[in-house]
């Protein structure tokens, strides 16, 4: 009787903390919803710096920046919040939402199997893809006995084939796993925040329209490949060597993007 009351001290305890921990994100919430949404995102900014960021902090910040008709910074910020939370089903909406509404739409200069590929890597955390993995490693191994000691022929047909069947599987789950580990955990993601840029060929701005290699807009994702300081006019500036949707290299300013 003791522990049960301990327990359920322990778990008001615990309730009553989460629930004073920040007394800001509840003038966050409020300032969102009386439609101050520069408010609310200058809030849920501070909350993540002072606190630590959370996937539902970062939903609530992207839903603050797609209010205030910045699309970049609520595209980066629903990524962010998958980042942390792959299973957000409502951060994952929302961020399908605003990719569908920005100019360059994820995908359209990448390959068909590319894209999917990374979308489906991208649909569950790569935990519960190595699970799966595990679970259908498992199935093989009933298969294959059932197959190697059953003396019923019927049984052994369905070992066989159930065998073949869940050791592909396997394998799928398994490179799903690791792909998706590797999205979560690559720091070269980055998000176009400015309203539009020309990209270079050379690390610099372009001088003339041969040194220009493509014009992305706001939203548009890119991966980071190298960096590099240019110095121009006196001008000190850090460029980021960039590849678009698996397919188009070029040269972006820093200041255009932010890392994911």
């Amino acid at each position: 009787m003791k522990k049960l009351l301990f327990a359920i001290l322990m778990l008001l305890g615990t309730f009553a903390a989460s629930r004073a921990e920040s007394p800001l994100i509840s003038q966050a919430d409020s300032a969102y919803n009386a439609d101050n949404f520069r408010l609310a995102a200058d809030i849920y900014l501070n909350v993540i710096q002072e606190e630590g960021p959370s996937a539902k902090l970062y939903y609530n910040l992207g839903n603050s920046y797609y209010r205030l008709g910045e699309m970049g910074n609520a595209i980066l910020s629903y990524e962010r919040a998958l980042r942390l939370d792959p299973a957000d089903e409502d951060a994952r909406n929302n961020l399908a939402f605003v990719n569908a509404r920005i100019t360059d739409r994820p995908g359209e200069r990448g390959t068909f199997l590319g894209n999917a590929l990374d979308a489906m890597s991208a649909y569950a955390h790569s935990n519960v893809w190595a699970w799966m993995a595990f679970t259908c490693f498992i199935l093989t191994l009933v298969a294959l006995i059932a197959y190697l000691f059953s003396q019923v022929v019927k049984i052994r047909k369905i070992g066989f084939f159930g065998g073949i069947f869940t050791f592909i599987a396997t394998c799928v789950c398994l490179f799903f796993s690791f792909r998706a580990a590797a999205i979560a955990t690559d720091s070269n993601a980055a998000i176009i925040t400015v309203p539009s840029t020309i990209l270079s060929t050379t690390p610099r701005v372009p001088q003339d329209r041969n040194q220009e290699a493509m014009l992305l807009h706001e939203g548009t994702k890119v991966t980071i490949l190298d960096s590099v300081r240019s110095t121009t006019d006196s001008i000190h500036s850090l460029w980021y060597d960039v590849e678009v949707d698996n397919a188009h290299r070029a040269w972006i300013n820093a200041n255009a993007v932010q890392k994911i």
